[in-house]
């Protein structure tokens, strides 16, 4: 199995962090949708991010729905989603707005990286920086009221919560100050010291094998 992406992207982070939570053992390929995109197209012609090769050879898109199909290889032996149904719909809560801290801050990246300064639209940027704020709002508000577990115990909306605000403060400290979420930094502070989350470090580094194949850990 072969993970394709790079890990600065927070969903091909999440996805290297899950599978080896999940004790699911994979190859990553740090390929880029950009620089590498010939050889990245090769593997699959939408050139997406994360690109799961599954042992058979079909290849899956993106991060949620190759996390459902972890989650499926790794039961009933392990889950990063709690099987009581209340437990599980505040944990979709917590990573669907995890998840558009992800897409709101990428449009952000894409915005400034891609598009010429003369070019950028700035009250379509002002939107987006609002719904930023909105969802990490949210994730504080959430985090506060009822902490996720951490350490050992970190389930999918820890991973992706953590994931998505280390992302932010990468890629746009000075937008998203750290000083104003105290319960996200705080969080995603002890969750980077994991040994899944040090063996897939933000950047462009290709993951070290053993811990991809969980023997990292």
């Amino acid at each position: 199995m072969q993970l394709i992406g790079m890990l600065d992207s927070p969903y091909v982070r999440r996805v290297a962090v899950s599978l080896q939570l999940l004790g699911i053992a994979f190859e990553h390929r740090s390929l880029s949708v950009f620089r590498t995109f010939e050889q990245f197209r090769q593997i699959n012609p939408v050139v997406k991010a994360p690109t799961l090769i599954c042992d058979d050879g079909t290849v899956l898109m993106d991060s949620t729905l190759i996390l459902d199909y972890a989650e499926a290889l790794a039961a009933p032996r392990k889950s990063l989603m709690p099987p009581d149904l209340n437990e599980r719909c505040h944990a979709l809560r917590i990573i669907g707005l995890a998840l558009a801290v992800c897409e709101k801050s990428v449009q952000i990246v894409y915005e400034h990286s891609l598009r010429p300064a003369e070019k950028l639209h700035e009250p379509w940027l002002l939107r987006v920086q609002g719904q930023l704020r909105a969802a990490c709002g949210a994730l504080e508000e959430e985090l506060r009221r009822q902490p996720l577990a951490s350490g050992e115990a970190i389930t999918q909306a820890g991973i992706t919560t953590a994931v998505a605000w280390h992302f932010t403060q990468m890629t746009m400290p000075e937008r998203i100050h750290a000083t104003d979420y105290p319960a996200l930094q705080s969080f995603s502070e002890q969750a980077e010291q994991l040994p899944a989350f040090r063996a897939a470090p933000y950047g462009d580094s290709t993951m070290d094998g053993s811990a991809a194949n969980g023997k990292g850990r």
